[in-house]
C-alpha cells in the first residue's frame, strides 16, 4: 500500500471553489478506485496550501486508477472546473510507504 499526498497552492481568494473541488473528487476518486484519506483546505495559518491524500495498491493501481479518473465523467467535470475557474496555482505528487505507525510495539 502507498499514500499520495497531493500539495496545491491555492488561490485565497478562491477558497470555496477549492472546497466545490475537494467535495466533487470526495466522489469520483473512491469510484475510481483509490482509498481516499481526504481533502484539507486552508483554516488557519498558510491561506493558499492545501492537500489532498489517498491510498492506493501499488505504483501499477495507480496507472489504472489514473485512466478510469480520466475517462469518469465527474473527474472530466472536476478537471475543467478547476481550469475555468483558475484557483490551483500548483499542485505536486508524492508517494509514500507508511514508516511507523503510532500503535506499533513499544519496546523498552
Amino acid at each position: 500500500m502507498i499514500t499520495c499526498f497531493i500539495s496545491y497552492r491555492i488561490d485565497p481568494t478562491k477558497k470555496a471553489q477549492f472546497g466545490q473541488y475537494a467535495r466533487n473528487w470526495g466522489i469520483a476518486i473512491p469510484r475510481c478506485g483509490a482509498d481516499l484519506i481526504g481533502y484539507f483546505a486552508p483554516h488557519e495559518g498558510s491561506t493558499g496550501l492545501a492537500y489532498g491524500v489517498y491510498n492506493i495498491e501499488s505504483l501499477a493501481a495507480y496507472e489504472a486508477y489514473r485512466s478510469r479518473l480520466a475517462a469518469d465523467p465527474l473527474g472530466q467535470e472536476n478537471y475543467a472546473f478547476a481550469m475555468k475557474e483558475k484557483f490551483l496555482l500548483r499542485e505536486d505528487r508524492t508517494f509514500l510507504k507508511l514508516a511507523s505507525a503510532p500503535h506499533g510495539e513499544k519496546r523498552d
